[in-house]
């Protein structure tokens, strides 16, 4: 059938085959019931092209986006819907039905189905199919997203930023966070990275306001550092990965990602806008730029320079403190030991086998 990759897995846990499947999230709502099954309603969203493996498959049909094959003269298709919860395989016996919508890969829609059982897994047996329309759904409800309230962490950072004394880094800071919209709007929807640490909707703001109240902390018990730039480099170390990254549901690296980075995609945007404020003081500017070239510390991690600077140093452990403990937080929250052990085995980002303490 058309073979569509979606996203995740029925019952919310994860196989190993599913490993190569996103997670994202929505709420299945039952309608009605019969002995053969249980009828559903949901919007769902569908990813690129392949087989139930991930697997790319051949033979593509060059007029559609979908991946055509027939069984005993007869087309279907077969699809997989995702939510956060996981992903369930779905099969469209009649895709030539006055119900069966034109739809695509990436594409949120309403399903109405028989869910039955097959081999042991559940099945959806897809009646009627159309693309939701915008203001039908909220995508953060069907992409993996961050627990905490997006407002408030936003509120947060617009605090720090504002805390933010000397006049030209709190211009430079509020061009960016208060007065450019379409920046802000796409900033509080993005992920810090692709898989590693908070690779969900809101993760980017989540890890910038964590790495800034570090270096908050930092700052208070350390007066060598000057804590004006050191908050204005925290709030904008990570800025380039907006442009680094697709958003969701894509969350993948860009030609700007690929061929720049966002060490130096965020360098260029910050020096562009350093240059629109009248009378910005070179040195200032070359502290803050080299703050933000340097937080990852060293050369083989990605940073053209290593840290020179105090501030430099703490903006550099502050990334890393909340990128580790966010990388532990996500494997003891979200997997489980292994067979007979307390151990979730060796954790290659990591470079070590970890478990978790028992609650005194």
């Amino acid at each position: 059938g058309n073979l569509i990759k979606a996203f995740g897995k029925n019952d919310g846990t994860k196989t190993e085959k599913d490993l190569s499947y996103k997670e994202l999230a929505v709420k299945f709502k039952v309608v009605s019931a019969n002995k053969a099954g249980t009828v559903i309603r949901n919007e769902v969203a569908i990813t690129e092209d392949s087989d139930k493996d991930g697997n790319p498959v051949k033979d593509r049909d060059s007029d559609t986006d979908k991946w055509i094959k027939y069984e005993d003269d007869e087309d279907y298709d077969n699809i997989i819907l995702q939510d956060k919860t996981g992903c369930i395989d779905g099969k469209i016996w009649d895709p030539h039905s006055g119900g069966i919508m034109d739809f695509e890969a990436l594409d949120y829609v309403d399903v109405s189905a028989e869910v039955i059982t097959f081999n042991g897994a559940l099945q959806m047996n897809v009646r009627s199919l159309r693309k939701a329309q915008e203001g039908e759904y909220e995508p953060a409800d069907y992409l993996p997203s961050s627990t905490k309230n997006v407002d408030k962490m936003y509120d947060e950072l617009l605090h720090l930023a504002d805390s933010v004394r000397n006049s030209h880094l709190n211009q430079l800071l509020k061009s960016f966070f208060v007065r450019d919209t379409d920046f802000v709007k796409v900033f509080k929807r993005h992920s810090a990275a692709k898989s590693i640490h908070h690779s969900f909707i809101g993760g980017l703001l989540e890890h910038t306001l964590s790495v800034a109240k570090l270096c908050d902390f930092f700052a208070g018990m350390y007066p060598v550092l000057n804590r004006d730039l050191l908050i204005t480099a925290a709030l904008f170390h990570d800025i380039g990965k907006v442009y680094e990254l697709s958003q969701f549901p894509q969350n993948d690296y860009t030609d700007e990602g690929q061929l720049l980075g966002h060490i130096v995609v965020g360098y260029e945007i910050v020096g562009k806008r350093i240059d629109e404020i009248p009378d910005f003081p070179a040195k200032m500017a070359r502290e803050l730029k080299h703050c933000i070239l340097a937080h990852h510390g060293e050369l083989e991690y990605g940073s053209p320079k290593k840290p020179a600077l105090a501030e430099a140093f703490a903006l550099n452990l502050a990334d890393n403190a909340d990128a580790k403990m966010e990388t532990i937080s996500e494997i003891l929250l979200g997997g489980k030991p292994q067979e007979g052990t307390e151990w979730y085995g060796y954790q290659r980002m990591l470079e070590t086998n970890i478990r978790r303490t028992d609650r005194y």
